[in-house]
């Protein structure tokens, strides 16, 4: 490379100058040393390139410190990251978590994984109760805490660090903020006297807050291991201790002065910040017991992750030399003994350094120059065949198959099925600890509120499969019977106990008019008009009955009854008998009672003589009313309620027992009066009463299985009016 002059010093070295740009040599050795010693002057003109020793002065295992040994020293991991620290895997969790949260910062292709899983695996996620209006008071509940917002966060937490670490703050409610939750429940299921330690009336969760779990520790460290309920606590950084401790401006004292008195102990003592065991709840993505925090799904990745990232700068370093080329200029001749001098050389190189810019350069020169180019081929270098090994292992370590990725060998891949389902079960394994997570915080809610059951979670259906035929043959096998409904409602996502209450609910609404009737090939939604289309048939009703009005028929017309009873029967052997169609009865001809006679006697008086059965039923109905009226106000007062509604489950079928006993003890036609009544109470427990209640018990299950439906009240009361007619009668 020729030594740039400037420009001033060019001209007083060159154009002022005699000297001779080159000079030639004979066939004499005097005169080629003579030419060769004036050529070597123009070395000055030329620098050199310094390159960099990339020797190590000693080995890592020591092999080069004897010099009559020789040996090859293993390359590691460990060899190859002495000298580059910033690209070694951290081995510490800490940090290995730290690193997980920086790599989904900054890749792209991890950060879009991640996110999708975790709004994959909470689509649709939802709480339903058995109890229509409770469940309005969960969702608007979970609405109001952000319940879907707070859910994706869990999960790309828990995805992303594979560690999650939730804050819970609790909200008392007033009866009014109560009343606006669930405006249309008259009653709670049950009274709370009583309620599990730190679970106060109406406190419930109302805000959940993350951790970053790199400012969390384990107390104990290890030791914690061995203990079920772990406590933790959060480090405080130098930085936050010190605006803790000497603020700077107003605003700052404020909030400092707002802080937990513990914080600002813990800042001072330069201790960690104790967290809440009652209100801190911690997850982790397949933790080993023996661990106080789980590896994040990217650690297995990061190695492909940092080879991914050195590609990309060597790309970007080649692109810079992709259109670099170098020329050469040689100046003199050695095959026809012409060498270069001082001069030449300089003009040259100033020639050179005045036109580094593009476009065409004229060149005035002799008596011998020439020009070499080479070219770079780094731009074979580029190209997306070098990523493909790498990004294949780093969807595989996230766990997406290559089907889903469109490119990168998923042509080539035969286990797609087993790619797809490992996808489906992390996610699953995700909404499983979001489930657990869920129903802690929904028995805290119930347990608070009173309510008799608790919510469910529930999710939008999460199949990769072919949906449609899997879904196609398992309707098709419930309708063979050879599966339950409970199986179907489960796999198709929904929960069974929750379907059955709702088809109860529906059922209901049904038969009271409440709801439109259901049409299809197992629904007639025109029962009514069906019926009346039977009956019509039939000849047992007349038209005005169902409501049909009819116009009067023309002279002479007919219908088809009117037509079949012209019709005559032939006799045996004789002609057509002009007796109408209609029932024959047995017998012969003439033996019966002879035409147009009359009674030899009079006929016997016909005494009407009611049945017992329908005036002892009636008895029986209201009877228990009058029971109910004498028993209802002893009861409540016994188990200290103001109405029946307040009443449990156990408690009322208790009194509807001592009711039932009650009447089978009495006789027939009693009297009915309180004392009476009270006087029965001591008689309840009779054997014979009881083997009678138990008969009834019996009696009365068997009726609701042929009937195949559950039995109002109204229709309880008719059933044990019967039965006490039955056995009296």
């Amino acid at each position: 490379m020729a030594k740039k002059y400037p420009k001033s010093e060019a001209i007083n070295s060159v154009e002022n100058s005699n000297e001779p740009a080159f000079i030639a040599w004979g066939d004499s050795d005097a005169s080629r040393a003579e030419a060769m010693k004036e050529s070597a002057g123009s070395l000055s003109e030329y620098t050199v390139v310094e390159r960099a020793d990339a020797t190590r002065r000693y080995t890592l295992d020591y092999s080069d410190l004897d010099r009559n040994t020789s040996g090859r020293p293993g390359l590691t991991k460990s060899d190859y990251y002495y000298f580059r620290p910033g690209e070694a895997t951290p081995v510490r969790q800490k940090q290995i978590i730290q690193r997980a949260e920086d790599i989904y910062q900054r890749v792209g292709l991890v950060k879009n994984v991640i996110d999708l899983m975790g709004d994959f695996a909470s689509q649709g996620v939802r709480l339903v109760h058995k109890n229509k209006r409770i469940e309005r008071f969960y969702r608007k509940w979970f609405k109001k805490i952000r319940g879907k917002d707070r859910s994706e966060r869990f999960l790309n937490n828990l995805y992303k660090t594979g560690n999650v670490v939730i804050n819970r703050q609790t909200g008392k409610l007033n009866l009014k903020i109560t009343n606006e939750l669930y405006k249309s429940i008259a009653a709670p299921d049950l009274i709370i006297d009583k309620l599990e330690p730190n679970i106060e009336k109406r406190e419930i969760p109302w805000r959940y807050t993350f951790i970053d779990p790199v400012v969390v520790d384990v107390v104990a460290g290890p030791i914690a291991s061995f203990i079920q309920q772990k406590l933790y606590e959060i480090s405080l950084p130098a930085s936050i201790r010190k605006a803790i401790l000497a603020p700077k401006t107003d605003i700052e004292k404020q909030i400092i002065a707002s802080l937990p008195e513990t914080i600002v102990q813990a800042a001072k003592q330069k201790r960690g910040y104790a967290l809440d065991p009652n209100k801190t709840l911690v997850f982790h993505y397949k933790k080993d017991d023996w661990q106080s925090w789980a590896y994040p799904m990217i650690y297995a990745i990061m190695d492909d992750i940092t080879v991914i990232e050195k590609l990309k700068l060597a790309d970007m370093s080649a692109l810079d030399g992709a259109i670099s080329n170098l020329r050469i200029f040689k100046l003199g001749s050695l095959e026809h003994k012409i060498a270069p001098t001082k001069a030449a050389t300089s003009k040259l190189a100033q020639i050179l350094g005045n036109n580094v810019g593009g476009g065409t350069m004229d060149l005035i020169w002799g008596p011998d120059i020439e020009l070499l180019e080479s070219k770079t081929n780094v731009h074979q270098f580029l190209g997306e065949g070098k990523y493909i090994p790498h990004l294949n292992s780093v969807y595989a370590g996230l766990g997406i198959p290559p089907t889903l990725t469109g490119t990168y060998g998923a042509a080539g891949t035969t286990n797609n099925f087993i790619s797809l389902k490992t996808l489906t079960q992390r996610l699953q394994y995700g909404r499983d600890i979001l489930t657990e997570f869920w129903d802690n915080e929904i028995a805290i809610v119930q347990k608070a509120m009173g309510f008799r059951y608790p919510a469910k979670v529930e999710f939008d259906k999460m199949d990769l499969s072919n949906e449609d035929a899997e879904k196609s043959l398992l309707i098709q096998l419930a309708d063979r019977n050879l599966i339950s409904d409970e199986l179907l409602q489960s796999r198709f996502g929904f929960d069974p106990d929750m379907e059955k209450s709702r088809l109860t609910r529906e059922n209901k609404d049904k038969k009271n008019n409440r709801m439109v009737p259901k049409a299809g090939p197992w629904h007639d939604p025109e029962i009514e008009n069906s019926l009346k289309k039977i009956v019509l048939q039939g000849g047992s009703v007349s038209p005005s009955q169902v409501g049909l009005e009819l116009d009067k028929k023309k002279p002479g017309e007919k219908n088809a009854l009117e037509i079949k009873q012209e019709l005559v029967v032939p006799k045996m052997g004789g002609p057509m008998s002009s007796a109408p169609l209609g029932p024959q009865l047995s017998g012969q001809p003439n033996q019966g009672r002879p035409k147009n006679s009359k009674d030899s006697e009079p006929r016997k008086t016909k005494k009407f003589a009611p049945q017992t059965g329908a005036s002892l039923s009636i008895w029986a109905n209201n009877t228990q009313d009058k029971i109910s009226n004498i028993i209802n106000p002893i009861i409540l007062d016994f188990y200290n309620k103001k109405n029946l509604r307040s009443l449990s489950h156990e408690e009322n079928k208790e009194l509807e027992k001592i009711k039932t006993k009650i009447l089978f003890s009495l006789d027939p036609f009693d009297e009915i009066t309180q004392d009476k009544i009270l006087g029965k109470l001591n008689d309840i427990n009779d054997q014979k009463i009881l083997a009678t209640t138990d008969q009834y018990s019996v009696w009365l299950n068997q009726l609701k299985v042929d009937l195949n439906s559950e039995l109002s009240i109204d229709n309880i009361k008719q059933a044990k009016s019967s039965f006490y007619t039955h056995i009296n009668s």
